[in-house]
């Protein structure tokens, strides 16, 4: 069962508060070299302000020019850099290289301490996931919030595998699996559910995070579309066809999009009918930012839009 939040907050208050690393895209194509904000934290935090949703972001850039420049990307969302984000010190880095097909290779310059702070309130939504949840220091700091808050608001994880930076795959599924039990919601792609759990088909794979604690367990296959899955049921959501710019964002707006359909779900839970809805939103949010350059999400009239959704239907399996 998903939670809901039980801490009152004054309306004016981010309904999400997003835990996790921001840093500065430097994209590298036969085009030439370009930077852009990133991050996935940041990024899902920049597609919930997108999307409408009153969202705060609690990082670690730098004082330097890149962390201007993230912070004033986050502003023009609507997102609210929490005190403490910034600190002495540089912005780090990926630099993506973009191959024929748009996909990106990442190289990565970072180092991750969260400030000691923490959040003043508790939101509907906490999220976090990526780099901030292995790298140490930072990762304890991360796992520690997440301690204080799971039993009175709703967690959202997505782990997004950076192997370039994890120790051995034992060591990072073992922090992965001790993170799942303090969240509600795991999201994570194909390529991360074969990282964590090679040889282990995703239906199988969504069923163990769901086995862990985790109430909702979600795997991205790209252009195979999406699984959803709860200890009742198991559904398949087509992807939605798009002409692919890069593929940069494209799971974060994914994440946003998600945490914007389950806090818009109502009472409903998790009924099928609420699963297809969340599946297919989030698809189409994705469907929109792969087809432009960078990590740039659908605003909520974007998403909103009558997009094609294709004529294949959902596929269920019943537990």
């Amino acid at each position: 069962m998903l939670k809901t939040h039980s801490s009152a907050a004054p309306p004016a208050t981010p309904e999400v508060i997003v835990i996790g690393e921001a840093l500065v895209d430097v994209v590298t194509s036969p085009e030439g070299t370009v930077e852009h904000p990133g991050g996935s934290p940041a990024n899902v935090a920049y597609g919930l302000g997108r999307l409408g949703v009153r969202a705060a972001l609690l990082t670690s850039i730098g004082d330097d020019d890149r962390g201007a420049a993230i912070e004033a990307h986050l502003s023009s969302a609507g997102v609210v850099l929490l005190p403490g984000s910034r600190t002495p010190g540089r912005t780090a880095s990926a630099t993506a290289t973009l191959a024929a097909d748009g996909s990106a290779r990442y190289d990565f310059d970072i180092s991750w301490e969260l400030p000691p702070v923490a959040p003043a309130f508790l939101p509907k939504v906490l999220h976090t996931g990526s780099i901030a949840t292995f790298l140490a220091p930072g990762a304890a700091a991360v796992k520690a919030l997440l301690e204080q808050s799971h039993r009175e608001c709703m967690v959202t994880y997505d782990p997004n595998i950076r192997p370039a930076l994890l120790g051995s795959q034992a060591e990072a599924r073992a922090i992965f699996e001790e993170l799942v039990p303090l969240t509600d919601v795991v999201k994570l792609s194909d390529e991360d559910a074969q990282w964590l759990y090679p040889g282990l088909p995703l239906e199988d794979a969504a069923a163990r995070i769901l086995g862990l604690g985790a109430g909702l367990a979600v795997v991205t296959r790209g252009s195979e579309g999406s699984l959803l899955a709860t200890p009742a049921i198991q559904l398949h959501i087509p992807a939605i066809t798009s002409v692919v710019a890069d593929t940069i964002g494209a799971g974060d707006s994914y994440m946003a999009a998600l945490i914007y359909g389950l806090l818009a779900r109502g009472t409903d839970g998790l009924a099928p009918a609420v699963l297809e809805t969340l599946g297919r939103t989030a698809s189409k949010a994705a469907a929109i930012t792969v087809r432009r350059p960078g990590a740039n999400p659908p605003t909520v009239e974007e998403l909103l839009a009558d997009l094609p959704d294709g004529a294949a239907a959902p596929a269920a399996v019943v537990a």
